[in-house]
């Protein structure tokens, strides 16, 4: 090694250390391998070197056959052998795995063959029966007085920690990306959770979603977690005694349980986390920028401890990242909706109601079902806006499409046209002429009972009319025509009534 590298590296103290060692080596180094004798000259020349022993870097010298000569003690620590000279003789294929140990020992071999150093090359070695490392490793040709090769020396310093943070910043950003170009939340979330996992060891992670308009956390992504649990815990209501998840979510901070047994906030929970075999479970609120609780990130251990601050860490980074994913998630929903629905009553309009409207009649003409359209126009609507305000007319607007909302079917489309006028598309409906009359009868009563704004007595109205599949028309434009031709005859006739596009009583008349 030269000494314009080993200066990128080690202090003036240490390369002292270096000069001496070399010195001594080089001295008693006739041959490509040290016999008996050398090794002892060699034990008492390491002396002048045990300053070594403080570099928490790993340095060490190895023979023409990769030997191990001298190890310092961080190299002997790291290689799961707490005395450095339990190490001398032996040759890396003793310390980690075969497969990394054959590529080690072919890159010296060739480095001794042909003379030329080795600088900072990144190393993964799996050590055996220890977790696995990074190392940057500089190793250089160690020659004697004639020039000739009689080993290496080598330079290790452990870059895990700093390869550990380049994944999750490659990770991070492989999450943001996926996050702009609109990846589904759950394929975000299960990205992120797995994220998570691979970072850590017996760690099982877990993302839930406040559920909108409830206290109730719903499931968002947990990819190790057994799908039992997850169907158990999967509504899970907010509360000071709800678990990690439940409290974090209610106290809107990080709640860190170590034993499930015996932590009180897990008295209702316990034995259920127990029967999976979690012993510990540390959970985050994941917060909206206005302080809204978005859901909560949490871990589960399968033994009774504390969070390492890797894992304290990994967990902060997932809250992070779920709220920004969950709100960009909503705001996409929010947009979604504002693009197909009116902006006063929340419901459909046009553009998805024709797309509905299609989508019901290409089924009805399938199946051979009928389908009822209602056409409906508020009575004398200018007159609530003149004479209580628009503000009030709103109000009312907005009472009355609730009021249709509940005397509707989950597979009925209701849309708002324009202003005071809606439209209702019954779809599999009615096989007999009273139940068409009754249940429009139904619907127009429900609009005319009395809506009270700011202590004002409103008593709305409406002309109703209704078209059918198909006697009327077989196209949305067609059947709407033919109901808003009805309702147009409803208003002709003293408002606040229904008519038919066609006679169904036996008179010919409306309701």
């Amino acid at each position: 090694m030269s000494s314009a590298m080993l200066r990128e590296v080690v202090s003036e103290d240490h390369l002292d250390a270096l000069d001496e060692l070399r010195y001594q080596l080089l001295r008693i180094s006739t041959s490509g391998e040290l016999g008996d004798d050398q090794r002892e000259l060699l034990k008492r020349a390491l002396e002048a070197a045990s300053i070594l022993d403080d570099f928490p870097e790993y340095f060490y010298i190895k023979d023409r056959r990769s030997r191990y000569v001298y190890v310092n003690a961080a190299a002997a620590v790291a290689c799961g052998d707490y005395v450095a000279g339990g190490m001398l003789g032996t040759t890396i294929f003793d310390h980690i795995r075969l497969e990394k140990a054959e590529e080690i020992f072919m890159v010296e071999q060739q480095l001794m063959s042909v003379g030329t150093g080795v600088v900072a090359r990144e190393e993964f070695i799996e050590v055996l029966d220890r977790e696995p490392i990074w190392l940057l490793t500089t190793k250089t040709p160690l020659r004697n007085e004639a020039g000739e090769v009689i080993g290496l020396l080598g330079l290790s310093r452990d870059i895990t920690e700093r390869k550990r943070q380049e994944e999750l910043r490659r990770c991070h950003a492989t999450l943001l990306e996926m996050i702009a170009r609109g990846q589904p939340l759950p394929k975000v979330l299960d990205a992120l959770t797995q994220l998570v996992e691979q970072q850590l060891s017996d760690v099982s992670a877990s993302v839930l979603l406040m559920e909108e308009g409830s206290d109730r956390l719903r499931h968002g992504s947990a990819p190790s977690l057994p799908d039992t649990y997850v169907k158990l815990i999967d509504g899970v209501e907010i509360g000071p005694r709800m678990g990690s998840c439940g409290t974090a979510a209610w106290r809107r901070s990080r709640v860190i349980v170590s034993d499930i047994e015996n932590d009180p906030l897990w008295h209702s929970f316990a034995d259920l986390a127990l029967v999976f075999g979690f012993r510990a479970c540390w959970s985050n609120p994941i917060m909206a920028p206005d302080g809204e609780v978005l859901g909560t990130v949490a871990l589960y251990a399968r033994s009774v401890r504390e969070p390492t601050e890797l894992e304290l860490e990994l967990m902060a980074v997932a809250t992070d990242i779920a709220g920004i994913a969950i709100e960009r998630a909503r705001s996409e929903e929010r947009i979604r909706h504002m693009a197909h629905h009116d902006a006063l009553t929340g419901l459909p309009n046009r553009t998805l109601f024709w797309t509905q409207f299609n989508r019901v009649l290409l089924e009805a003409k399938r199946s051979g079902n009928k389908v009822t359209v209602a056409y409906i126009d508020l009575d004398n609507f200018k007159h609530i806006n003149d004479r209580f305000g628009h503000a009030a007319g709103d109000e009312v607007l907005k009472v009355l499409a609730a009021r249709m909302k509940t005397c509707i079917r989950a597979s009925d489309l209701l849309v708002r046209l324009g202003g005071d006028e809606f439209a209702i598309v019954f779809p599999n409906s009615f096989q007999d002429e009273p139940g068409v009359v009754r249940r429009l009868q139904e619907l127009r009563s429900a609009l005319s009972s009395p809506v009270v704004v700011e202590n004002n007595l409103i008593r709305p109205g409406c002309s109703m009319g209704a078209a059918f599949f198909p006697q009327d028309g077989n196209t949305p434009e067609s059947l709407l025509a033919s109901a808003d031709r009805a309702m147009y005859e409803a208003k002709g006739h003293g408002r606040d009534c229904l008519r038919m596009s066609h006679p169904l009583l036996a008179d010919g008349s409306g309701i």
